[in-house]
């Protein structure tokens, strides 16, 4: 199956999965959806092999617990940046402070959204864990440093998001599903592309072009570049509480 998404287009393996994008009417789309379906999912499982995590499960299910535990991660995170002293010291009507405040709204209605089409097929509230290796008081990450920046950090939660989404999307079997996070994934994209841009204004030369640079886009075929599931929750139980590890042992 084709990946998702690309900064360069949307790449569409179902016909229905084809249409362009555009975030009010994927908002919209996504609330008629979440209050009309009713989704008939077994419930997520308990993996045997690592003792205390939990499986996200199998195909479609499976594939949207994936997208929400991620969610989860990505919209605390923003929550935090509006809470620290690197937000909260920007001039309300500079771009960073339009731009954050954006994101965390984004990235909780993607939460909010994923949790109600499961229902009671959900992934729990999840525990985490971010000052560890964020500093949210800097912008940027001082050399020498042991924790990220807000925006290097924010980079590298948006980049993991996009190659997330395209590594998961041939579990799905419902094209309804595809086109939703497809959608999703869309504006993740679009979130990483600015971040990117914004690191390379600040003076990172690691970036290439930035928002379409070497290390997120394959420069012979164009898309966007893929993790599967199980790489993406490695990186993501390290923010995670021991209470809320998870694996995705059926999405292989």
């Amino acid at each position: 199956m084709s990946k998702l998404f690309s900064r360069t287009g949307v790449f569409s393996p179902t016909p229905l999965a084809s249409a362009a994008v555009k975030r009010r009417t994927f908002f919209r789309y996504a609330g008629a959806t979440a209050a009309a379906t009713t989704l008939a999912l077994a419930g997520c499982s308990k993996d045997g092999a690592t003792p205390g995590a939990t499986d996200v499960g199998n195909g479609d299910i499976g594939v949207l617990n994936f997208a929400y535990a991620l969610e989860q991660v990505e919209a605390a995170f923003y929550a935090k940046v509006l809470t620290g002293a690197y937000f909260t010291k920007l001039a309300t009507t500079s771009a960073e402070y339009q731009i954050f405040s954006d994101l965390a709204r984004h990235e909780q209605l993607h939460a909010d959204f994923l949790r109600t089409v499961l229902s009671t097929s959900a992934l729990k509230v999840l525990t985490i864990n971010l000052d560890d290796q964020i500093n949210f008081n800097e912008r940027l990450t001082a050399p020498g440093a042991g924790k990220m920046g807000v925006l290097p950090a924010a980079r590298m939660f948006e980049d993991l998001g996009v190659a997330a989404y395209n590594g998961a999307a041939s579990f799905l079997t419902t094209a309804d599903y595809l086109l939703l996070l497809g959608k999703i994934v869309s504006v993740e994209a679009r979130h990483a592309a600015l971040i990117r841009d914004l690191l390379v204004a600040s003076g990172d030369t690691t970036l290439g072009i930035g928002f379409a640079g070497a290390d997120v886009v394959d420069s012979k075929t164009r898309q966007e570049l893929a993790s599967t599931p199980a790489s993406v929750l490695a990186k993501i139980n390290t923010f995670l509480g021991a209470d809320s590890q998870l694996t995705a042992t059926k999405l292989v």
